[in-house]
């Protein structure tokens, strides 16, 4: 038994954009308790999430989801190992009412506190529902991230590929606002495909050759001046066909990166994650990349896809369990950069 099977109870807290979650996780394994008090009711009338209303949600929501976090998972202060919390990246205000609010907790019980890097929370979402296997690739696509990171072992992260502007889930909302689709536009792009055909020509930006970065503003314009340009003339485009169009477009370049990375770095798996992880033709795209490649793949369930504290609890595990901690002088960094943390 490697020391990263040890037996733990940590409680992880995140909130870093929209959600304050807190979840009890048990071993770095097995949920006990996940509660997220979500904010996209408040924030849909914006067509975004707004950074003021969000800290001020976070406020009063802290207390209570940690709370009903111990109840559901049964357990008190004293069954806690540890309690790890989202440092960054994030919406800065944000992150500061989780961080403040977890050393406050870490002082009040004499917990050792454990920062996470969010990115590495949406990673270990996978742990929650399989095993790992090193060495592999891990997509990692949600609202802010595009990118490609290679572990070769637990805790360790390379980036061999980010976007160079728009992340897919900024273009996915983009595009739904170009189509007069309710806010979050991710999963309303994604229902709306399935009704549509990918007929409409759309540009896929490969970049180098070689390359494992993205780039989907040029997507995102066409999108845009496809629907401009129909206007001008006086002429509709079929918006289910468009929607096929454009996140058969996405899929295909991320999908094709993946496995390119995935084959070039000789890895044993396939992660996928971050909120985008949940679009259906993505899934299922990657899923028979992989069938075909003979390549292991984990995609955490829905639940686990988007932000959440269990997946904060996960990661912290690994942290907890490899000695990182931190004193009263932590404080939330919205740039915090993976490879360096």
């Amino acid at each position: 038994m490697s020391k990263f099977d040890k037996k733990t109870m940590i409680l992880g807290i995140e909130t870093s954009c929209d959600e304050t979650a807190a979840a009890v996780v048990e071993n770095g394994t097995k949920i006990r308790s996940n509660v997220v008090a979500s904010q996209i009711q408040s924030h849909k009338r914006f067509g975004g999430v707004v950074p003021e209303v969000a800290s001020r949600h976070h406020v009063e929501q802290f207390t209570l989801v940690c709370e009903k976090a111990l109840e559901d998972a049964k357990a008190t202060w004293s069954d806690l190992d540890a309690i790890a919390v989202t440092q960054g990246p994030g919406l800065v205000g944000a992150l500061l009412i989780g961080v403040n609010g977890a050393k406050a907790l870490s002082l009040a019980h004499g917990l050792p506190l454990v920062p996470v890097h969010h990115i590495t929370g949406h990673i270990y979402a996978n742990r929650l529902a399989g095993n790992m296997q090193f060495p592999l690739i891990a997509l990692i696509v949600s609202g802010g991230h595009t990118e490609l990171i290679y572990m070769k072992e637990h805790g360790s992260y390379e980036i061999i590929g980010a976007t160079r502007d728009d992340a897919a889930g900024e273009a996915f909302d983009k595009v739904a606002r170009t189509l007069d689709l309710p806010y979050p536009g991710g999963p309303e792009i994604d229902r709306l495909a399935k009704a549509g055909e990918p007929n409409i020509k759309l540009p896929r930006a490969w970049l180098e050759p070689d390359s494992y970065d993205f780039s989907f503003s040029g997507l995102k314009s066409a999108v845009i001046n496809t629907v401009h340009n129909a206007k001008q003339r006086g002429k509709t485009v079929d918006k289910a066909d468009l929607a096929a169009s454009f996140q058969e477009s996405v899929v295909d370049v991320l999908v094709t990166k993946t496995m390119n990375a995935a084959k070039a770095y000789h890895v044993r798996q396939v992660l996928v994650a971050g909120g985008v992880a949940a679009n259906q033709g993505l899934r299922s795209s990657m899923a028979k990349a992989c069938e075909e490649a003979d390549m292991p793949l984990s995609i955490p369930p829905f639940s686990l896809c988007t932000d959440n504290a269990a997946m904060i609890a996960a990661a912290g595990t690994i942290g907890f369990l490899k000695g990182t901690s931190a004193d009263m002088a932590l404080n939330g960094k919205p740039g915090l950069n993976i490879e360096e943390f």
